[in-house]
């Protein structure tokens, strides 16, 4: 399998973490979304990449101000306040007692849908809001022994067609990218 400069040490602390789904802190194994959530369905929504140092988030703040941004370019209006969903977040770190090492996915979604459609109209939740901390500490081996670089044909678009600048939740393009380039890998002999 090929490196990336994203991997992690697996952490069994990991198996045992809560997870927060629309508020609600629930086990990882029972952590899950309806199959007409808009991000299932259509990969609707936004998302950030967070680190926990020393108990805190760095530039939470433009964290925070880049989700609410992209979510406002999709059209999509998140409930709670920017305030309110910092103390989500900080609710469930603490509630896994992360102080360092840590990374935190918070995803929001447009919601649930009555039948699985792109038109938001047929939305009929609010917004889905899931935030996943896990422990991870960054693989030494990437930056001891570096990484192979292959360039792809697989291209990001325009702005006009998928603005880079959002971290959102259709990210067919850089998957396909990511696949082109694992398979361009010489294998192990």
């Amino acid at each position: 399998m090929s490196k990336s400069i994203h991997d992690s040490r697996s952490d069994p602390r990991n198996a045992d973490i809560l997870i927060s789904v629309n508020g609600r802190l629930v086990p990882r194994a029972e952590a899950v979304v309806s199959v007409f959530d808009s991000g299932f369905v259509l990969g609707d929504g936004v998302w950030e990449g967070l680190r926990v140092v020393n108990g805190g988030v760095p530039f939470l703040r433009a964290h925070i101000e880049r989700l609410y941004e992209g979510a406002k370019a999709i059209f999509m209006q998140i409930d709670p306040t920017p305030e309110q969903l910092v103390e989500r977040l900080f609710a469930c770190i603490d509630a896994n007692g992360m102080k360092n090492g840590a990374h935190v996915r918070l995803m929001i979604t447009r919601g649930v849908k009555s039948t699985p459609y792109q038109d938001p109209r047929v939305t009929i939740s609010p917004p889905t809001i899931v935030i996943i901390p896990e422990y991870k500490t960054p693989d030494s081996a990437a930056f001891d022994k570096g990484l192979r670089l292959h360039t792809v044909h697989v291209r990001r678009g325009f702005p006009d067609v998928q603005d880079q600048k959002l971290n959102s939740h259709s990210k067919l393009n850089c998957i396909t990218a990511c696949i082109q380039a694992m398979d361009a890998a010489p294998t192990k002999r």
